[in-house]
């Protein structure tokens, strides 16, 4: 009778260890909203500004359309469906980029996927004085071969410094067949820096002469940094100019990545922070992610921004990214602290966007977008984080590795407390 009550108290012990453990998923300090009600796109994959109010919403088809965010009003602003190839899911008009000082150039550059060969396209287009772009005023700006319809990447944006900056995949299939994560001579699996300042059809751009390869053999001059898979979404912070990255895994991991010069992020040695398809593999010289979550949580990540909008202050200064395939959005912040997730949608989160105070906006690939709106009697994320000590394995280094420890932990005090039943017990029944 004893023994069952020392079992009694040990299941009674794991209970309460269970209760107190602190959940993965932390309350949101925000909830997301439907911006525009009435407004719908064409399977929209980026949104931006050009300096103003307007809004730019991409469509993967290959068309651009402008949006008045005060009235609602939506015209098409540029169109070039006739050269985009949109065949395959990760192919079309994927990028957009407004020149600095697009107010008096009107150069606006595109990322869109090309065919007869399979190619990925930057390229510039001029509007007219307050007006839209025609089709005709394009001057390609660079093309790379693709041998597969899948990594194509997609984003480019300008840095603080006024280079272009461009994501490109591996060039797809599956694993990287043809190694070109860890080959510089190519531009697959890598982030370029260019400058197109002075662009002409003679000379499209320049290679900036601090880029990190200019003087290595066989490395392509345009590269910034490599070891990419598919790098879908990167921005910079508007305050620090930190490069956030968001790149997608093959089966088991998604990351996030903090882009500096030169550095070498890993595919397909490694994925996320673990050795890709092998139990051991030579680490030297990579860059870790700042955070992953594996297939557990989603299945393609989507990156986003650091928060500086009105709407929710408790996310100032973090950065918000998703997974298109759960829904699930989280937040983390520079100082590498856990991520938290703040949310879970119905809806697949395609992209981010900001407007031109900075607001977030998530878009959807089912043609809405969304916005935060402050919940005010929601905790403040910051004051909720998953406290991790440094000993124990991050949450963000393994989806199960913080379920693995609380069990144990749960083990190890169950034992403990069976073995001082059990030593009550025999103190009992030796007592006269």
């Amino acid at each position: 009778m004893r023994l069952l009550a020392a079992f009694a108290l040990a299941a009674f012990a794991a209970i309460a260890v269970i209760a107190a453990s602190p959940n993965q998923t932390d309350d949101p300090a925000v909830s997301i909203e439907l911006a525009f009600p009435n407004l719908f796109f064409d399977q929209p994959v980026f949104l931006t500004h050009a300096g103003g109010d307007t809004l730019y919403v991409v469509e993967q088809r290959g068309a651009i359309q402008a949006m008045d965010p005060g009235t609602g009003h939506v015209e098409e602003y540029l169109n070039i469906t006739d050269r985009v190839n949109h065949g395959g899911s990760e192919e079309g008009l994927l990028g957009l980029a407004f020149a600095p000082g697009f107010a008096d150039s009107g150069h606006l550059f595109v990322y869109y996927s090309a065919a007869l060969p399979r190619r990925s396209v930057i390229a510039r287009f001029t509007a007219s004085a307050g007006g839209r772009p025609a089709p005709s005023t394009e001057m390609v700006v660079l093309e790379v071969e693709q041998p597969f319809r899948n990594h194509n990447g997609g984003m480019i944006a300008f840095g603080p410094d006024g280079m272009l900056y461009v994501g490109l995949g591996d060039g797809g299939s599956g694993g990287d067949p043809k190694g070109n994560g860890q080959n510089r001579s190519t531009l697959l699996g890598s982030i370029l820096r260019i400058d197109v300042s002075a662009s002409t059809t003679g000379e499209p751009y320049r290679v900036p002469a601090d880029n990190p390869f200019v003087s290595t053999p066989g490395a392509r001059p345009e590269i910034w940094a490599y070891g990419l898979r598919n790098p879908w979404r990167f921005s910079f912070d508007s305050e620090s100019g930190a490069l956030w990255l968001a790149d997608v895994g093959q089966n088991a991991l998604e990351e996030i990545n903090v882009v500096v010069r030169g550095a070498n992020y890993g595919w397909n040695t490694m994925e996320g922070r673990h050795c890709f398809e092998r139990p051991k593999c030579d680490q030297s010289g990579l860059t870790l992610p700042v955070a992953q979550y594996t297939h557990d949580f989603g299945c393609s990540v989507t990156g986003g921004y650091e928060y500086h909008g009105a709407r929710a202050p408790s996310l100032e200064g973090a950065y918000v990214y998703a997974d298109f395939c759960s829904g699930r959005v989280w937040t983390v912040r520079a100082d590498m602290a856990e991520p938290i997730q703040i949310a879970q949608e119905d809806f697949r989160v395609s992209s981010f966007g900001v407007d031109v105070n900075d607001e977030l906006y998530l878009v959807s690939l089912n043609g809405r977008l969304f916005r935060f709106a402050a919940d005010p009697d929601a905790p403040d994320p910051t004051a909720t984080a998953l406290v991790t000590p440094a000993s124990t394995p991050r949450v963000s280094d393994d989806g199960a590795a913080i379920t693995l420890w609380v069990i144990g932990l749960i083990v190890v005090l169950a034992i403990g407390v069976l073995c001082l039943a059990l030593r009550l017990s025999f103190l009992f029944e030796s007592v006269p």
